[in-house]
């Protein structure tokens, strides 16, 4: 597929109803950031971009305000200590473009969205979120984990411990109707997978120190 169809399919998408597929985002992808990514975050940004293209494939998927809190917040966490820092922004406009997500709303409504629930309690937390929500949510992992990081800042979760956090934080899931086994194994893998980073990164760190030592 030449790069003059690619560009096309992106901007008549809506119109002409066609589905990108994995590997024609991923062209787009590159196309539009033609910079190496290192080891440490390729795998990231190729998961981001396989999630987002087969999210565009449900017909079931809206993108609403849970969605572009969970995008945002996840990519900021995990993209934490990228090198250049001045890159971050292009890269995540490729990677919602070449998706055919728009970067600049999805960051506009995270942001308006995240001040609304800014400093509240877990029960008005709740309340706002039923009053903003729809019924008719499509469960993706990176809406549970929009929904995980609202719920993680409510003001009375910040001093009890991780069971009785749970326990309402699965009330919450529950009262969205939607499934808290599933979030909670979002949760988790996203957790193990800040961990993990992480501590690659401190051994990078200590890798570098060492040769530093031995010239």
């Amino acid at each position: 597929m030449s790069q003059h169809t690619l560009t096309l399919l992106r901007f008549t998408y809506k119109k002409l109803k066609e589905k990108l597929t994995v590997s024609d985002s991923k062209k787009l992808f590159y196309e539009q950031f033609p910079y190496v990514i290192p080891g440490l975050y390729k795998r990231i940004v190729d998961e981001m971009l396989v999630e987002l293209n087969l999210l565009n494939h449900q017909n079931e998927f809206t993108q609403n305000y849970l969605f572009c809190i969970g995008l945002t917040e996840t990519f900021q966490e995990l993209m934490k200590g990228y090198k250049p820092e001045n890159q971050l922004d292009l890269l995540f406009d490729a990677i919602c473009s070449s998706t055919n997500f728009e970067a600049n709303e999805i960051k506009k409504i995270s942001k308006k969205s995240q001040d609304e629930f800014k400093d509240r309690s877990s029960k008005d937390t709740l309340k706002l979120l039923q009053e903003k929500t729809d019924n008719k949510l499509y469960p993706s992992r990176i809406l549970n984990l929009g929904i995980y990081k609202i719920i993680s800042k409510a003001q009375d979760l910040k001093s009890v411990n991780e069971v009785e956090m749970n326990k309402i934080i699965s009330n919450i899931y529950e009262n969205l109707n939607l499934s808290f086994n599933k979030a909670e194994k979002d949760i988790g893998i996203y957790k193990s997978s800040i961990t993990k980073m992480e501590q690659a990164k401190e051994l990078i760190e200590e890798l570098k120190i060492k040769d530093k030592k031995k010239k």
